[in-house]
């Protein structure tokens, strides 16, 4: 399994971003999906999640109205839209696998990372 994670970048306060993470391996559609991200010098956080088929997600409180995750089973692809983008919102965004078709907070319910994306918001 490989997930490459793209769409980061300098935006501004407000501005909005769409993630992607683009997955290969064994089947897609089989794994709920998740973002974390790491701000500079504090642990990797749990963002959001969406399970195998996409009919559920769920996300961190500091996130829930501002961002949506969702996923194109078709194109093996989950993506992040984020909204009203915040100068906290700065960190590295990371898509990974869960281990099964439902999600879990914890990173040890994920397998496999892809290896991060930039998201830098200036105020």
């Amino acid at each position: 399994v490989q997930l490459q994670a793209s769409g980061g970048g300098l935006v501004q306060a407000g501005d909005s971003l769409r993630l992607s993470c683009a997955y290969s391996g064994r089947t897609f559609s089989s794994y709920a999906m998740a973002w974390f991200r790491q701000a500079p010098g504090k642990d990797r956080e749990f963002v959001g999640a969406i399970t195998w088929g996409g009919g559920s997600t769920t996300y961190v409180d500091f996130v829930k109205t501002r961002f949506t995750i969702y996923r194109d089973n078709d194109k093996s692809t989950v993506y992040l839209q984020m909204n009203s983008l915040k100068p906290e919102d700065t960190a590295i965004y990371y898509c990974a696998k869960s281990r099964t078709g439902y999600y879990m907070v914890s990173a040890s319910g994920y397998d496999f990372w892809g290896q991060g994306t930039q998201v830098t918001v200036s105020s």
